[in-house]
Formats: structure tokens, C-alpha cells, sequence
């Protein structure tokens, strides 16, 4: 089995580390493609307006300067022998729960993978919970192997891929492997930070808040808030069916 690894942290990242653990339990033939710095919050975006930039770091590990879909596109079609049986993303620092999904580059380098036609899985490490130290890599590199064995067992329909979120606990204390919907908070995690530069100049940091509520159960963040590693899978057809059958009717 090929498999193709990327992320959004950047090819430095230690969730790379992380995955290519995971990825070499499960097979010799484990390639990374990712970026040459962290390209979180890019979602599913294209380099179209400059060139892309590829070097090799070793026989079967390159960094692009580009995006986690540019690091796929390059991967598939350019730096792998053939195409990709697999696609891991990760993993990454922090959960990609409910509206995270839309901003995440980890998601989009499945997203991107499962365009191609190829099985493809996100990976996340949450935090923040229990760990006031940084984050801890240990519940998905304890877990990791054995949930993508799992789910490797599995046929997923075309452009459907897999989110998965480890919770942030000891993995000895992880309850169990849940199927999930997407979730939602009920209040905005986005906030606008104005500061000001020794020249008097205005400038913005984008932040998510870290406060915390009670979801509904059977979401992904209710999974992780209860010590559960989240497994959501995800369609590339974002239509609004119910909605489309309503405006047809009219």
C-alpha cells in the first residue's frame, strides 16, 4: 500500500512525526509531500498565480511551498511513482471539529485526496482541555494505527472522506472509537484582537476563544469533550437537498 502523507503545520511539524508513525506501521511505502511552512487556516485554496516551488529532502519526503492541496496535487501527479493508495493529513495540532472543517488544511488535504479518487483520512490532536503544558501527542500516537486499520475496512463512497479528532487525555483513559456528525457551538469562537505597531499603525490578530460548552451528543465535539476519538466522515457535495426540494416546488 502507497501512502501519501501531508499536513498543514508544515513539514517540520511534530504531528508529522507523529503520522509518519502511524503510516509506517501500516506500510514500507510511506511518502510525505507537505508544506515548507504552516499553512493552517487555508482550507481548501490552490496556488494559481505563482510557481510552485518543490525540494527534496529525502528519497521519499519533499516540501512544497504551497498549500496542503497544492502539497497533494504535487504528490499524486508529480513526486509519487503512481498514485496514492492513501491519503493521511496530520496530524494535526489542535481538533478540526464543527465549523473548523471549513478553514482546516488538514481537512482540505483529504478533501483533496479524496478528489482524486483516493481513500483519504484527516487526523487532529486535540487540546487545550487537560493539557495546560502544550499539547500532547501521545493519545494519537497510540490510537492512530489502529483506528486508520480499522477504518481502512471500510468502502467509502466517492468524495467521501474521514475527520478524525484524538481528545486530549491520557491514552490509557480514551473510552471508546465513535461515529459522529458535525458539530456546531452556540456562540462565535472567532475574535478580533486590535493592536498597534511602535509607528502608531493598526493591526488585527485573529483568535478562536477558548470557552467551553455542552454540545449535543452524537457531534464531534461532544466525543471529544467526553474522551472519545471522533470519526466524521465528510461529502464533497455540499448541497442543501431539503432546501433544493423546496425551491424546486415553488
Amino acid at each position: 500500500m502507497r501512502i501519501l502523507l501531508t499536513n498543514d503545520d508544515g513539514i517540520n511539524a511534530p504531528g508529522l512525526k507523529v503520522l509518519e508513525e502511524i503510516a509506517h506501521s501500516l506500510s514500507d511505502d510511506v511518502w510525505v509531500v507537505a508544506p515548507e511552512t504552516e499553512q493552517s487556516g487555508m482550507s481548501h485554496s490552490l496556488t494559481l498565480h505563482d510557481p510552485l516551488r518543490m525540494r527534496q529532502i529525502d528519497e521519499k519526503r519533499f516540501a512544497v511551498k504551497g498549500t496542503p492541496t497544492d502539497c497533494v496535487i504535487m504528490g499524486a501527479g508529480h513526486a509519487l511513482p503512481e498514485k496514492p493508495d492513501l491519503v493521511l493529513s496530520g496530524v494535526n495540532r489542535g481538533q478540526n471539529m464543527a465549523e473548523d472543517v471549513t478553514y482546516s488544511g488538514t481537512v482540505a488535504g483529504a478533501m483533496e485526496g479524496a478528489l482524486l479518487g483516493v481513500r483519504s483520512i484527516a487526523l487532529s490532536q486535540a487540546y487545550g482541555w487537560e493539557s495546560k503544558d502544550g499539547i500532547s501527542w501521545d493519545c494519537a500516537r497510540e490510537h492512530g494505527a489502529r483506528v486508520v486499520k480499522d477504518l481502512l475496512k471500510h468502502v467509502l463512497p466517492f468524495q467521501t472522506l474521514l475527520n478524525v479528532n484524538f481528545p486530549d487525555c491520557d491514552p490509557a483513559d480514551v473510552k471508546d472509537v465513535v461515529l459522529t456528525r458535525q458539530g456546531r457551538r452556540d456562540q462565535a469562537q472567532l475574535s478580533v484582537e486590535a493592536r498597534e505597531d511602535t509607528r502608531g499603525q493598526s493591526y488585527f490578530w485573529l483568535g478562536f476563544e477558548g470557552r467551553r460548552f455542552e454540545p449535543q451528543e452524537g457531534t464531534d465535539l461532544y466525543a471529544i469533550y467526553h474522551k472519545q476519538i471522533s470519526v466524521t466522515p465528510l461529502h464533497l457535495d455540499m448541497t442543501d437537498r431539503e432546501t433544493l426540494k423546496k425551491l424546486s416546488a415553488l
